[in-house]
């Protein structure tokens, strides 16, 4: 089984960039989708339907802003929208679906980097989901917990360490957060198969980033360990080019 997560910026976007050809070849059974920038509605579902997915939407209330998605081949026994917080609800950050071997999440985790405030708002989520997730693993123990986190978390993340230790993304409180998530149980599906440096999942569209690989790894699959024994493979594919992001994977046996 192969799960695939995406932060899109702007679905309708993506889809003009040929994203349906790209999760038609990667033959992934479930993909996860952040960022989604628009309502159901404005979804072409039939683009994956096609493709033979099942289609779950939860889009913030503020259009053209947030949003997270899941499409799936396989048939959901339930999908649960939101994670019990008004905010976070309001900005379409988490939606799970469950299977009979377990449970998908796709999350996108808050933004410091646009001021003091937002920074706030991304520690009090890191905190929150910190404890929603450990309530939910009491009843559902194997879950894969997909998204853009929004954080870095080791030096070799990220193309310069140095000038961004004090970027939000990169903070100290940042990655002792990601130190705390991993030791409570979270295998990083990536980094469980890969160790060399030089992996991002972001580029700024600034100064030529994508072309030079100047990037961050910020999209993560979170295996929890009780799954973690089935990982058979994990990858990032930095060539496809519907976003700002590109779309990292694990396959599950």
């Amino acid at each position: 089984m192969k799960i695939i997560t995406y932060n899109v910026n702007g679905i309708r976007s993506a889809a003009s960039k040929g994203l349906r050809g790209y999760i038609e070849e990667s033959g992934a059974d479930i993909v996860c989708f952040q960022e989604l920038k628009a309502l159901p509605e404005q979804i072409d579902v039939a683009e994956f339907e096609s493709l033979g997915y099942s289609c779950y939407w939860y889009s913030a209330q503020k259009k053209g802003y947030s949003g997270v998605g899941i499409i799936s081949k396989e048939e959901p026994n339930a999908v649960v929208y939101g994670c019990g917080h008004e905010l976070f609800d309001a900005e379409g950050r988490v939606i799970r679906a469950d299977f009979d071997w377990g449970s998908v999440l796709s999350v996108y985790f808050p933004s410091g980097s646009s001021g003091d405030s937002r920074q706030d708002v991304k520690m009090g989520f890191l905190e929150y989901f910190f404890d929603y997730v450990e309530d939910l693993r009491k009843a559902k123990p194997n879950l894969v917990v997909c998204g853009d986190y929004n954080v870095c978390h080791r030096a070799i993340d990220i193309h310069d360490p140095i000038s961004n230790k004090n970027s939000s993304g990169f903070l100290p409180e940042e990655r002792a957060w990601m130190d705390r998530w991993f030791e409570s149980g979270f295998v990083d599906s990536f980094r469980e198969l890969h160790a060399e440096p030089h992996n991002y999942t972001w580029w700024s569209f600034r100064a030529n980033a994508r072309a030079n690989n100047k990037g961050w790894r910020i999209d993560y699959i979170s295996v929890s360990q009780g799954l973690s024994a089935k990982i058979s493979g994990s990858g990032i594919d930095a060539e496809a080019k519907h976003s700002d992001h590109c779309p990292s994977w694990v396959e599950l046996k």
